[in-house]
């Protein structure tokens, strides 16, 4: 820390007020009896006061050097925590060996040795196991995806008996039909001439499950409204590979 000493200014400020008024108070008083004792009286008790008072200041300006001295210390303090004095020599650390004996260190050169190559050789299996197991998860994902499904549209005409046939009923009776495969679209009435409509229906089926054989089969089965054949109208639309 910074040492200071507060004796030295305190002090000549203190020799300095006093100096004066001790002269002045030595030259009354060698004045004789005769000087005026009320003026000595009021000189000395202006000096107490004056004594108190740089009592005071003096007491005040020790307290102020002591918290200065206090904050340099700290400031000394906390400039060297930032600084780090010089970095000491590094010091190597030999690392422990481990120590072991002459008979485990010839059975580990021993197992280090593959004269066979063994170790090579379940490697090469295992890598064998891996890739079957995987060609076998293969395998069972493509056999429980189910392939793609064949579908066709088709596009009917459904002819009536003559223009008093019922055509909504005869509709009716076309979408009654039901089977695995079969799933009926849109429908309209197309006028054929001379005041008779014929119903035009389309219909998705799966190429394995439903055909037109088996269309006309069923349609043709409602004979008090529809007169055979059925006419497919066009190819068959594909919709499936």
């Amino acid at each position: 820390g910074v040492g200071i000493s507060p004796t030295s200014s305190a002090m000549k400020t203190i020799f300095s007020s006093w100096f004066p008024l001790l002269q002045s108070a030595s030259t009354t008083s060698s004045a004789g009896p005769g000087g005026d004792q009320n003026e000595l009286i009021a000189r000395i008790a202006n000096l107490e006061v004056e004594n108190q008072n740089l009592h005071s200041v003096v007491a005040d300006l020790q307290l102020a050097i002591s918290k200065l001295e206090t904050r340099l210390n700290t400031l000394e303090k906390s400039s060297t925590s930032h600084h780090p004095s010089a970095t000491p020599p590094t010091q190597h650390v030999t690392p422990m060996k481990k120590v072991e004996s002459p008979a485990a260190d010839d059975e580990d050169e021993d197992d280090d040795i593959d004269l066979f190559g063994s170790g090579d050789e379940e490697e090469d299996q295992e890598a064998a196991k891996v890739r079957e197991e995987r060609l076998r998860q293969y395998a069972e994902k493509k056999s429980k995806k189910p392939g793609l499904i064949a579908k066709s549209s088709i596009l009917l005409d459904v002819k009536p008996w003559d223009d008093e046939t019922d055509m909504a009923m005869m509709e009716e009776c076309v979408r009654s039909i039901q089977m695995d495969g079969l799933v009926w679209g849109a429908s309209k009435l197309v006028p054929v001439g001379y005041g008779i409509k014929k119903l035009q229906i389309q219909c998705v089926v799966e190429d394995d499950k439903v055909g037109t054989d088996i269309l006309e089969e069923e349609i043709t089965k409602f004979e008090d409204y529809v007169s055979p054949p059925l006419v497919p109208r066009g190819a068959f639309k594909r919709l499936g590979p």
